[in-house]
């Protein structure tokens, strides 16, 4: 059989303008550890469902091993390299540092992205199944609003409540504004 045909695939990942030449079935996550070298964005199950392959396209959070890299093409792609400032980390990074939101650390690239992508969707006002009063002009973020909006993101070490201290730390200091800048900048 012969070679699969190529496609160029322009993206901005964390800021600089990448051209790549992809096969049309090139998931996004292979494309960034094995195009680009970035190698932060884990693959765990390869089917969408532990989460550790979690990255931010236009401030949104989703699950690059089940997405095409050509559907992405003109995108802004966030990882976890292209967090904090080059000088200082993220606060949700120093967050999860603070409050042990990890042991292995496999999944906590994927974890601070997810976590992210969702106190933008919190800060937008979007309701969870654990939302109580979908009418109410403010969601409030409890523990249980925590782990269901991130349930989509698997801990085999069971960091689970220092993952839910270190993004209400972040929530509580900066409320509605975690996950707006990088919203911001793929804009």
């Amino acid at each position: 059989m012969g070679r699969q045909p190529v496609v160029e695939v322009r993206m901005r990942v964390n800021g600089v303008m990448e051209s790549l030449d992809l096969e049309p079935r090139v998931s996004l996550l292979d494309a960034l550890r094995e195009r680009l070298g970035l190698t932060g964005t884990k693959k765990g199950c390869n089917q969408g469902a532990c989460g550790a392959c979690t990255v931010l396209v236009d401030g949104e959070r989703i699950n690059s091993c089940l997405a095409l890299a050509v559907q992405y093409d003109g995108r802004e792609i966030t990882t976890i390299e292209g967090l904090g400032d080059g000088e200082r980390a993220h606060p949700l990074q120093s967050a999860f540092v603070r409050n042990d939101g990890f042991q292995c650390g496999y999944c906590t690239s994927g974890q601070i992205c997810s976590a992210i992508g969702m106190l933008a969707e919190h800060g937008a006002g979007a309701p969870s199944a654990a939302t109580e009063h979908l009418s109410a002009d403010t969601i409030e973020l409890s523990d249980a609003e925590i782990r269901e909006r991130m349930s989509g993101n698997l801990c085999r070490c069971g960091a689970y409540n220092g993952i839910v201290g270190a993004i209400r730390e972040v929530a509580a200091a900066v409320p509605g504004e975690i996950g707006r800048d990088v919203m911001e900048a793929a804009r």
